[in-house]
């Protein structure tokens, strides 16, 4: 996926965006960017990758050397980013989060009425701010240009742009990623992160609407485009990609991971599924809260019978290929073994989407002498892969495992009964959960629902996007 931030300031502000920017590096592992502008020195920029040493590590000569009133800072999991493009509207910086899914028709469309050309990458591809620029520039505004753009594209834009006289920044139409606005004493910054800016004397001003335009100069933050209320944000944001701290919508993600632990026990409890352990414990790190509201709730003491080693690894899926990911992960978990050893163990996840490594988890905790392993799913199992916001490597639904299970009971037909096997009160429901267990080698399984999930945010589910677990737009 990825983060951006941003500030306009009376005073140089490269070190507000340096660590700003370094803020967001859990949302993605594959490229960090700074453009700043000054007077003096015009546009600077810096793209580094950030695959095998972390955003801070890259950039901290380059700071050193940057000046500027006007900077944005990017994490990207795709493109390099910011990009520098000249057009008619000026000379500008953009850097954007999401997924189009209509590219080529884009390009397309846009080398047949007069685009001379755009830079192709190594792997052929059009960079996405290249793209989203030239539908920029196709307008006489960036508003206008934004508007145009955010229309033609099909799936999730949200951008900032540097220009000399201030950054713009659009929320996407659909909101599925939060931008919020952040104000000192000197002047204004934006954030994905809401977190990100608190650290640096920043108080929270606004958060964007969904399709909101905004223009942040060091006096003020104007809206140039009015949002809409048509809010669908990724629910997935609080459930695991959000980092504990953050706040979208007014919902702190630790809180709902927690209300969520407790709701899942609840269910646990009715139902009757409530196993006989030692422990609840979490799988690190986002499955931690998830757990700990489950141990709250159920009276069952909290352990952790292992511990990620995450100094020089903060997240499994950093390299980017499979094999090595699943070594990084497997290298990270350091046994407790007086907390294994012999013991019933309830471990939350946040998800499972292919069950890979949390296959490997499993088998790790075997070898170390666990009598049982439990698995509770932090949200319901995914049906879909995501299609807004890159947050499945997935290039195939068929690489999920609820997906592959359900096409080895009923092949091609097995899609059509999908909301079945989410529900874990049905037939279907249970066979999927039993033959995950199978496969994994756990003792019992289940899954957060659909309504416990929404109940954990506490906003209305037609604000939040579901659509890697249901398959709804």
């Amino acid at each position: 996926m990825g983060g951006f931030f941003g500030a306009a300031s009376e005073n140089d502000c490269i070190t507000d965006v340096f660590f700003g920017t370094d803020y967001h590096s859990h949302l993605g592992t594959r490229r960090g960017g700074m453009t700043a502008y000054s007077i003096e020195k015009g546009f600077q920029r810096s793209i580094h990758s950030i695959e095998n040493s972390p955003f801070r590590t890259k950039f901290e000569q380059d700071i050193a050397s940057m000046r500027g009133k006007l900077c944005i800072g990017c994490i990207s999991d795709t493109d390099p980013q910011p990009i520098l493009m000249r057009s008619k509207l000026g000379l500008f910086a953009v850097c954007s989060i999401g997924v189009i899914q209509n590219t080529k028709d884009l390009v397309d469309e846009l080398l047949k009425n007069g685009c001379a050309s755009f830079e192709a990458m190594s792997s052929g591809n059009i960079n996405s701010g290249d793209l989203i620029g030239a539908l920029i520039s196709q307008k006489e505004s960036f508003t206008e240009g934004i508007r145009y753009a955010q229309e033609k594209i099909i799936g999730t834009m949200s951008l900032i742009i540097l220009t000399e006289d201030g950054i713009i920044a659009a929320r996407d139409k659909a909101g599925r990623l939060p931008i919020i606005i952040g104000k000192r004493d000197d002047g204004y910054c934006l954030s994905l992160e809401s977190f990100a800016f608190q650290k640096l004397g920043y108080y929270t001003h606004k958060e964007l609407k969904p399709g909101e335009i905004v223009r942040l100069t060091s006096k003020g933050c104007e809206t140039l485009s009015a949002g809409t209320e048509n809010l669908k944000i990724c629910s997935f944001m609080w459930t695991y990609y959000g980092y504990p701290n953050a706040v979208y919508e007014g919902v702190n993600v630790e809180v709902m991971r927690t209300r969520n632990g407790e709701i899942m026990a609840e269910n646990d409890m009715k139902n009757g599924r409530l196993p006989d352990v030692d422990y609840v414990c979490g799988v690190p790190d986002s499955g931690t809260p998830h757990a700990i509201g489950y141990a709250n709730k159920s009276g069952i003491p909290f352990a952790r019978p292992f511990i990620k080693y995450t100094p020089t690894w903060p997240r499994s899926f950093m390299p980017t290929s499979q094999t090595l990911r699943n070594q990084v992960a497997k290298m990270k978990l350091i046994p407790v073994h007086e907390l294994i050893e012999g013991k019933k163990l309830l471990f939350v996840d946040d998800s499972i989407v292919r069950g890979t490594q949390m296959r490997e988890t499993v088998e790790f905790l075997y070898e170390n002498g666990a009598k049982e392993v439990h698995m509770r799913s932090a949200c319901p199992p995914i049906m879909y892969g995501c299609k807004y916001l890159n947050f499945s490597r997935s290039t195939s639904e068929m690489e999920l495992i609820a997906r592959q299970v359900i096409d080895a009971f009923e092949g091609a037909e097995g899609v059509n009964y999908l909301e079945e096997y989410s529900n874990s009160e049905t037939e279907r429901g249970r066979r999927l959960r039993d033959e995950i267990c199978r496969r994994l080698k756990l003792t019992s399984l289940e899954f957060q629902s659909l309504p416990g999930t929404v109940k954990a945010i506490g906003k209305p589910e037609c604000q939040l996007c579901t659509y890697c677990w249901n398959g709804k737009e």
